[in-house]
């Protein structure tokens, strides 16, 4: 019976080897025909206002009474019919402006809301997604319509986020209102998106702020010094390098290095200042944090509300959509077999939980 499990558990095993090596090989080969070429993702939109009645509809199939339901379901198909009736006088109005090529302005055209989201992380690496967002929405929003971008971000690279604010930036030259809601944090990076925005909402108790510039680079030249170990480190020009890890650092590169850094944060203080100049920004940019009531105070924000309020209140008087761009995720990505990937994701995951660290209670 003992040989019986024995010759079982073998026969387990080579199918299980003969699998992994199949499947790595797959991976291999898929890797291999597809390196340097990355299927593009898709936009995908949610009506908002739907949503929310569909909630409201299922909570008053639970509560209402059999009477109560039908008369407001008898409502709703009048207010569904009065809106189906002004759409179509505002297709009809813009089909007329298009015919003749002039700018009719229609009072009774329902305004568009649409809804985007930034997550970021240390390397602002959403911004991928959230040009092609902004581009989709570019396309068809005109000035009577507005964005709402929920922005979430501890902040991270100068260049990384530097970018994703220029990406709002667009819709503010299209003279579309941009309204930047922040629910938890918009510290350092994050701020300087949403600073970009007609109107900046915040949470009670966001973490708003943190205008400044940190740079951290250890330096293990004594312990390589230690054990007789010598890195030679040559350069072409005074200031090609001005600190290292593995070399002996100067204090004149050490100097050279501060300049660099406060040449950034002039440069965001001055790009705060073009957009809020209603802030004392010799006030603000000492790289301090304020929650979202204090920030009302010190003019950072406009407004202390949470973004679900804002959307609902939107909801009432506009038509609600979030477009959101959807990467395709390549076999190995799927599989979770892209080594790359999963080590940039854990270490991207430890920094961020190291810088956001001074933002726990």
């Amino acid at each position: 019976m003992g040989e019986f499990f024995i010759s079982y558990g073998l026969f387990l095993a080579k199918i299980l080897t003969f699998f992994l090596l199949f499947l790595l090989a797959v991976v291999l080969v898929t890797s291999l025909s597809g390196r340097g070429r990355r299927e593009e993702g898709s936009i995908s939109v949610t009506h908002i206002n739907g949503q929310l009645d569909e909630g409201r509809d299922i909570l008053q199939s639970m509560i209402l009474d059999p009477a109560d339901q039908k008369e407001s379901i008898k409502l709703k198909k009048k207010q569904l019919k009065l809106e189906n009736k002004e759409k179509k006088a505002a297709a009809k109005l813009a089909a007329k402006s298009r015919g003749d090529g002039t700018t009719i302005v229609d009072e009774k055209k329902r305004r568009r809301v649409f809804l985007l989201d930034f997550d970021g992380d240390i390397r602002a690496t959403q911004v991928r997604g959230l040009r092609r967002e902004i581009t989709a929405v570019l396309t068809l929003a005109d000035v009577y319509d507005e964005v709402l971008v929920r922005v979430e971000s501890g902040g991270g690279t100068v260049h990384g986020y530097g970018l994703a604010a220029s990406q709002l930036q667009r819709i503010r030259d299209k003279n579309i209102e941009l309204t930047v809601s922040v629910d938890k944090v918009a510290a350092s990076g994050g701020y300087l998106m949403a600073c970009v925005a007609n109107k900046i909402l915040a949470a009670p108790f966001a973490i708003i702020g943190s205008i400044g510039v940190m740079a951290q680079i250890p330096n293990i030249h004594r312990l390589l010094k230690k054990y007789d170990v010598d890195v030679e480190l040559l350069t072409a020009g005074e200031y090609k390098r001005t600190l290292t890890v593995v070399g002996e650092n100067t204090e004149k590169g050490r100097q050279k290095f501060l300049s660099d850094l406060e040449v950034i944060h002039d440069q965001f203080k001055n790009f705060i200042s073009k957009f809020r100049p209603q802030t004392n920004i010799a006030e603000v940019a000492t790289g301090e944090v304020w929650s979202g009531d204090a920030a009302l105070g010190m003019k950072l924000v406009d407004e202390i509300k949470t973004s679900d309020q804002y959307i609902t209140e939107c909801c009432e008087q506009a038509d609600v959509y979030r477009v959101k761009y959807e990467a395709k995720k390549t076999l190995q990505e799927k599989i979770g077999l892209s080594a790359e990937a999963t080590i940039d994701r854990v270490i991207d995951r430890w920094v961020q939980r190291v810088v956001n660290a001074r933002f726990l209670s």
